[in-house]
């Protein structure tokens, strides 16, 4: 390996690098016949399956199997395939099982969440939280902030659930507040099951994304914000307007509280 990188970095004959380094021409040329495919293939298989395992468990897997190629073969598979260093994985998330959108019987049935994104008039980023009961459409919560993380997404349910009870179930997508440890907890300790739409499926969540439409239309799109407070107040005053006036075909015409 030594000589191979001196001749391509340096460009010196084979012969003078090999009578330097005190090995055969032979030996430079020599190319190994062994084929270890099958041992990158189940390594690989391992890796991504188990990403933050080692060499020990891959082997012990191997071994298990009544495979029985050597461990020293292994372990050279494993370093040429660069194993051993540390590796970035990304979260994987689980399947995701389509769930029909059907009116609710009743309030606190299903809520549904979701994000939006917009920006101030001075280029600020701004993120917006909306919540919805699917039952009736009412608005529960508008949270508008530069930035929501999980834990804050928890806050917001924990308020909106003292003046209006908790839900059975809650429909959201993949986000990575929607999928955090804490939110996730919270929600398991108080019996609430989070439904998950497929990824890349938003129709699948689409009380909130008509609701997302309307918001936008009437609040986001249809003034310039030089501040939170402005957005804030003004998404206020919308969101008593649609709970307490807007007319919803499916609703025959009737406003969520009506």
């Amino acid at each position: 390996m030594v000589a191979l990188e001196v001749v391509k970095e340096c460009s010196f004959a084979v012969g003078r690098v090999c009578r330097v380094l005190r090995i055969s021409k032979t030996a430079y040329y020599y190319k190994s016949c062994r084929d270890d495919s099958e041992v990158m293939e189940k390594l690989r298989s391992y890796a991504e399956k188990m990403p933050t395992r080692g060499f020990g468990e891959y082997r012990k897997l191997i071994r298990k199997e009544g495979i029985g190629w050597n461990h020293k073969r292994i372990k050279r598979v494993y370093n040429l395939m660069k194993l051993n260093l540390r590796r970035k994985h990304k979260r994987r998330l689980p399947n995701r099982i389509k769930t029909p959108l059907i009116v609710p019987e009743g309030m606190n049935h299903t809520w549904s969440m979701d994000f939006m994104h917009d920006a101030l008039d001075n280029g600020r980023k701004v993120k917006v939280l909306n919540l919805i009961d699917d039952f009736n459409r009412e608005v529960l919560a508008i949270e508008i902030d530069t930035s929501l993380c999980g834990s804050r997404v928890k806050r917001v349910l924990e308020r909106v659930m003292e003046w209006r009870g908790k839900p059975r179930f809650i429909r959201t997508d993949n986000g990575p507040e929607f999928i955090s440890h804490e939110l996730v907890d919270f929600c398991k300790g108080l019996d609430i099951e989070i439904r998950y739409i497929q990824p890349g499926k938003p129709m699948q969540n689409g009380y909130v994304e008509r609701f997302n439409r309307f918001y936008r239309e009437d609040v986001l799109d249809a003034y310039l914000f030089s501040s939170l407070q402005e957005l804030r107040l003004l998404s206020e005053e919308w969101m008593e307007f649609y709970n307490e006036k807007h007319p919803h075909e499916s609703l025959n015409d009737m406003s969520p509280r009506e």
